[in-house]
């Protein structure tokens, strides 16, 4: 093994067991109530009524097995303090660790308890896998179809039904619902989950919900419980905000965790990580299971068929390995299999995002291999861009992460940065300081409405921003602003047709599959799909074939297209055109005229572009800020005068992805007032 795999052991940390002084680190005048989970401590509470019984379990060994789960949880314990708490509070802040039960479990001890008989339960997720995940594991504990009493909301799926009374849902959906009704009064209570987590969803639903809550209040409605649920202590703001609620904190179980750092900064995280699995591997028993934390889904991959191929060439007498990868985008039947155990003699390699950290929990995970690296979107005021960057984590996030290796027995968990680099590291993974009426600093939300003003979906009216008629279109689409704008432009241009595949093709993860080692047979594959008008058009261009080949799974595989991901293209785009129709929009194709649908991206796109510089480098048009085309753009080895783009991604530079070329006029007849100073192109 090379030196810089081992690692000197660090100081034993025991998680779980609660923060030093809790009680004495509360603002003043703000009640934490601790709520027990050992032994008969905490079962009843005391001298209150008992709680009533969970439901029977039945004959079938898998419902028991359920049940005893249920039970088992740390929760179980706190059930009762815990409903006579929330049975007569508004508002509450719950801490407890990813493994506790309470994202599965406080829904249905509220149901349980009549909250939901006159409204909805409402769970937000930050993720659909979660939403998804989550829905299926309570409707199985609950004993009833997905759907009916417990469903989910995601983007472009609905599994609810009028029978629904726990609702697990993505923030997003319910930022759309709120749009049509500002009270949410289909809701009884709002469960915020995840709120550590901390996205412009997040922020700007707590401003959405807190005004529900006080309006339904004054109007004398039905009132509006509102928990948020938070795996991290650092949860002053989410008291304060909801005027001071009672913080809630819940153990869970958490086994001693042995924490290793390595004795030299790494350069090479990725190589760290894969030395450091296979002197794991090599040396514990099969039964013990590994978790890793990378960035994304090349990464991950990447990693995964390394793993696979060096697993096949280990001495005799060493496991065999189940290597599985774990990211968002990845088609749900892949996601379940880390759920599920490894055959006998196999030692189950988790190859994961941040998903894994909070999200959802794994059972089986002895080991975890944290890089300390996270890819995440990054508002940066000064240049007013949204990235996604490759960074290191927060500290809490390293401790949420460490925590995976403790769920079910003493773990270990080997930190790929040394012990000093660790005590660098932000605290938090986003600063924030309350603003009226929202919880976090204003900056991502200025930049939104700037961004809406610019898109002519707001004017303003008394002092007030109100949405203008386009606005209110683009409102009915559960896209992001510029692609439903992009959408409304289209009749003007001939091409709704064509702008319906491109922007659905953007709105799911990759259709597009680049396995690393088969770079080479990828290229060759994909020449006869390439434009060099930009990435748009070449994803146009595949997308037809596979329409016009029926959507031949064979096709998929020997073109590296994401089959899964493709028909879920085609489902996006019938509810996209559905919506056209139903606002009467004339649905026509531009037939093969790609000008038009060029013009149309640059019309709505005109707030991503970058020129081409004397220099031979690309800088956005409106900062200035140096870009680079992305190496799996179709235009990396092109060098046109000006494009628009859909996203940028940090690493070493700043790059973009997903490009089309344009005319620098096309955008000055989009938004002249924005482009008088600001096109070099156009000026020359």
């Amino acid at each position: 093994m090379p030196e810089e795999a081992r690692f000197p052991p660090a100081k034993r940390f025991r998680l779980g067991s609660g923060p030093p002084s809790r009680a004495g680190s509360c603002p003043p005048g703000r009640r934490v109530v601790m709520l027990l989970t050992a032994g008969g401590g905490g079962g009843g509470g005391g001298g209150r009524r008992q709680q009533p019984p969970l439901a029977q379990p039945s004959a079938s060994p898998y419902r028991e097995a359920l049940e005893l789960q249920r039970r088992s949880l740390p929760i179980f314990q706190a059930r009762g303090q815990l409903l006579a708490q929330l049975r007569n509070l508004d508002s509450a802040v719950l801490i407890g660790e990813t493994g506790s039960g309470k994202t599965t479990q406080i829904p249905q001890y509220l149901y349980e308890a009549g909250v939901g008989r006159q409204g909805i339960i409402g769970v937000t997720q930050p993720r659909r896998v979660a939403a998804i995940s989550l829905a299926t594991r309570v409707s199985d504990e609950k004993r009833t179809e997905l759907g009916k009493l417990v469903g989910y909301t995601v983007r472009f799926e609905d599994v609810t039904s009028e029978d629904t009374r726990i609702k697990f849902l993505t923030d997003g959906m319910l930022l759309r619902e709120a749009i049509s009704d500002s009270l949410l009064r289909k809701y009884s209570c709002i469960i915020l989950d995840e709120a550590h987590e901390r996205t412009i969803h997040t922020d700007v639903l707590f401003g959405v919900v807190k005004a529900a809550q006080k309006r339904r209040k004054e109007l004398g409605k039905l009132p509006l419980k509102v928990v948020v649920m938070s795996a991290t202590m650092d949860v002053d703001l989410f008291s304060q905000y909801f005027n001071g609620a009672p913080v809630l904190y819940l153990e869970g179980r958490q086994h001693p965790i042995q924490i290793f750092y390595t004795k030299q900064p790494q350069h090479d995280y990725l190589h760290a990580a894969l030395v450091s699995v296979f002197q794991i591997h090599q040396e514990a028993p099969s039964s013990q299971d590994i978790l890793v934390f990378l960035t994304g889904q090349e990464e991950i991959e990447a990693m995964s068929k390394t793993c696979r191929d060096i697993a096949k060439h280990l001495p005799d007498g060493c496991p065999a390995m189940l290597v599985l990868p774990l990211y968002a985008s990845l088609p749900y039947a892949q996601q379940l299999r880390v759920f599920q155990g490894a055959p006998k003699g196999y030692r189950k390699v988790i190859i994961s995002t941040n998903i894994a950290e909070t999200s959802i929990t794994i059972t089986g995970i002895k080991y975890v291999v944290d890089t300390g690296m996270v890819k995440a979107k990054k508002y940066n005021p000064d240049s007013g861009l949204e990235v996604l960057a490759v960074q290191r984590v927060s500290k809490t996030q390293a401790w949420q992460r460490t925590g995976r290796a403790g769920r079910e027995d003493s773990g270990v968990c080997y930190r790929l940065y040394t012990e000093e680099e660790f005590e660098k590291f932000d605290k938090m993974t986003a600063r924030a300081t309350p603003v009226q009426p929202f919880i976090s600093s204003p900056y991502a939300i200025q930049a939104a409405i700037a961004q809406l003003d610019l898109l002519g979906a707001l004017e303003h009216k008394d002092d007030q921003l109100t949405l203008t008629p386009i606005g209110r279109k683009m409102a009915a689409f559960p896209l992001e602003p510029k692609f439903a704008k992009t959408i409304l432009l289209s009749p003007k241009f001939h091409c709704t047709e064509e702008i319906l595949t491109i922007v659905s093709l953007l709105s799911v993860d990759s259709v597009l599959y680049n396995p690393p080692a088969r770079r080479d047979e990828v290229q060759s594959v994909r020449k006869k799909f390439i434009s060099s008008e930009g990435d748009h058009i070449t994803l146009l261009n595949v997308y037809r074939t596979f329409k016009n080949i029926g959507g031949n799974k064979d096709w998929c595989k020997e073109n590296f297209v994401n089959s899964k991901n493709m028909m879920l293209v085609a489902e996006v785009r019938a509810q996209l055109r559905e919506i056209c129709l139903k606002m009467s929009m004339p649905v026509v194709s531009s037939r093969g005229d790609m000008e038009s649908v060029r013009r149309c991206l640059a019309h709505s796109l005109f707030m991503s572009t970058a020129e081409l510089q004397p220099d031979g480098t690309y800088a956005t048009t409106d900062t200035h800020q140096p870009v680079a085309i992305h190496p799996s753009s179709v235009l990396f080895h092109c060098k046109p005068a000006c494009v628009v783009y859909t996203e940028l991604l940090y690493t070493n530079k700043c790059y973009m992805r997903d490009l089309c070329v344009v005319d620098a006029e096309w955008l000055y007849e989009a938004a002249p007032e924005y482009f008088r100073r600001k096109l070099r192109t156009a000026r020359s």
